[in-house]
């Protein structure tokens, strides 16, 4: 499991329409950078949930493309700061 902040950055932001890495690491250097770092590595999570979702055979072809995206969706909106708390800290 990733450790160090560089680490848990170390993802491909190519498909990630709001990727500001700037933000995350200002994120990771704020008041909730503790929570951010813990949204990172459910981001890791769902990565490997939705890899080992594509290798299934059990289930209809359209419904594991659908919860595959939805997995990888939900850590893509972890890593660009979507959950953290706004306004003043």
């Amino acid at each position: 499991m990733a450790g160090t902040d560089d680490e848990l950055l170390a993802f491909d932001t190519g498909d990630l329409e709001d990727w500001d890495e700037h933000r995350a690491r200002a994120a990771l250097g704020g008041a909730h950078g503790a929570l951010y770092r813990n949204h990172l590595r459910i981001a890791l999570h769902l990565d490997s949930w939705a890899e080992a979702e594509g290798r299934r055979t059990d289930v209809d072809a359209r419904y594991k493309a659908g919860y595959s995206q939805a997995l990888r969706d939900m850590a893509a909106f972890l890593r660009q700061t979507y959950y953290l708390p706004r306004g003043p800290d």
